[in-house]
């Protein structure tokens, strides 16, 4: 879905997205652990195979929800999203990462990450 947010559209989507990232931060902890413990002890107490898919299904389906929405999925260690926006007439991302409590970043979207800077007020 192609599609191009406002700073406003953005940040009202964001405490849905941040609840949702905590989900994906949970599972992803969750599967480190258990294959650390499957592969160290053999077995883990947060489960096998079962537990592992139905973790790895939840992430996809989270993922998936905003990319349907028109995020931007960058990255899920850490969890690192990005919403199309046109800024002064240049194509720019709204940049968001795992642990910021609210969106105050860009970049063009022709410099990626290493062209972070924070919004406008």
């Amino acid at each position: 879905m192609d599609r191009n947010f406002t700073i406003e559209e953005a940040r009202s989507l964001l405490p849905v997205v941040m609840e949702e990232a905590g989900a994906v931060i949970a599972a992803r902890a969750d599967l480190a652990e258990i294959d650390f413990d499957r592969r160290v002890a053999g077995r883990s107490e947060l489960g096998g195979l079962p537990e592992i898919k139905a973790l790895q299904a939840r992430i996809e389906e989270i993922v998936s929800g905003w990319s349907e929405r028109g995020i931007e999925v960058k990255g899920i260690a850490p969890v690192l999203i990005d919403f199309p926006a046109t800024l002064g007439g240049v194509s720019v991302r709204l940049c968001w990462i795992e642990g910021e409590r609210e969106l105050g970043w860009y970049h063009r979207t022709d410099l990626g990450f290493a062209g972070r800077r924070p919004l406008p007020s």
